[in-house]
This record gives structure tokens, C-alpha cells and sequence, in this order.
């Protein structure tokens, strides 16, 4: 016996996900930011049912590295601020795809499921992108009053689809839904 014990086992990641990006400092970049942050404080009034099914990740980009955080979810849900939407929000299921996007600081949600496929050798879990209403990225600007406007009703969506998920998931493990 050398005396070390082995690690504690590693807890399984929350089934369900919520990756946003921006910028906080420019306009309506900041928007999924913002949003996650309404989310995150939603979800702490709620159930511990409920808000242990859900992690939510920030960062400013959408990187490479992002595919080891999707490992071992049932749904994944990312969240980005979008040029030229005619809706408040939009949604998107996505699938993997390659395409121009990436470098080495920055892809696309197609791209990132197209690198998990690559690197991890495996299907990547159901994946959602909430798409929400922008305009302006001034750097150090607010985000417009409409984008704030609009960041209501995707928030109201957000609360059901969690809502949605969390339920199926603590009623039936494994059987989250987009």
C-alpha cells in the first residue's frame, strides 16, 4: 500500500446544459450574458430537482474547447445575441456541420458539434440554439431598450424549456427532450 486513496468518483454533469456567449461590454452582445444571468437566478428559487439538472456556462466566444463540456448531457441548450432577426428570438436545432468558422479562438454551434463528432468519435447530445434579437455592439454601449424588451420574451421561453426539461428529466433519467 503506497498510502494514497483513490479520487472520489467524478459526479456526473447536469443533464441538462445552457452555454451563452458575448461580451458584456459591447451593446447587444451582451444579451445571453444577460439572459443566463436572469436564468441563473430563476433557477435558484426553484426546486433542487430542478436546478440541479441545469448548468450554466458563460464565455465570450464559442471555442473548441467547449465540446468537453457537452460530453455526458441529454440536452444542451446555447444561447447567443443574432443580427437580423425579425422575432425577438429564434430557435434552432442543430446538427454538426463543417464550415469556414473555425480558428482557433472562435466557431460556430454547427462547427462545435462537428468537432465533437471529430475528436470524441460519438454522436453529440440534442443541441438547441436560442438565437436573440440584436442590433447594436458598440463597444461600451448598453444593450438597446429593444434588445431588453425582447430579452422578456425569450426569458419567459427559457423558464418553459427548462422547466420542460428538468421535469422530464428528474420524472425519467435519460429522457430530456429539445
Amino acid at each position: 500500500m503506497d498510502g494514497l486513496t483513490a479520487p472520489p468518483p467524478a459526479r456526473p454533469p447536469a443533464p441538462c446544459l445552457l452555454l451563452a456567449w458575448g461580451n458584456r461590454s459591447r451593446g447587444d452582445d451582451a444579451l445571453a450574458p444577460l439572459l443566463l444571468d436572469r436564468i441563473q437566478r430563476w433557477l435558484m428559487q426553484q426546486p433542487a430537482s430542478q436546478h440541479c439538472a441545469v448548468q450554466c456556462l458563460e464565455d465570450q466566444q464559442l471555442q473548441v474547447e467547449h465540446v468537453l463540456d457537452l460530453q455526458g448531457r441529454r440536452a444542451v441548450l446555447l444561447i447567443d445575441a443574432v443580427v437580423g432577426l425579425s422575432a425577438p428570438f429564434s430557435t434552432m436545432a442543430l446538427t454538426p456541420c463543417r464550415d469556414s468558422s473555425f480558428t482557433s479562438h472562435a466557431l460556430s454551434p454547427q462547427a462545435l458539434l462537428q468537432v465533437y463528432q471529430d475528436v470524441l468519435g460519438g454522436v453529440p447530445p440534442p443541441c438547441l440554439l436560442l438565437g436573440l434579437r440584436a442590433d447594436q455592439f458598440g463597444l461600451d454601449h448598453p444593450p438597446t431598450p429593444q434588445a431588453l424588451a425582447d430579452l422578456d420574451l425569450a426569458e419567459a421561453w427559457l423558464r418553459t424549456w427548462v422547466q420542460q426539461n428538468a421535469a422530464v428529466e428528474a420524472a425519467e433519467p435519460g429522457a430530456v427532450t429539445q
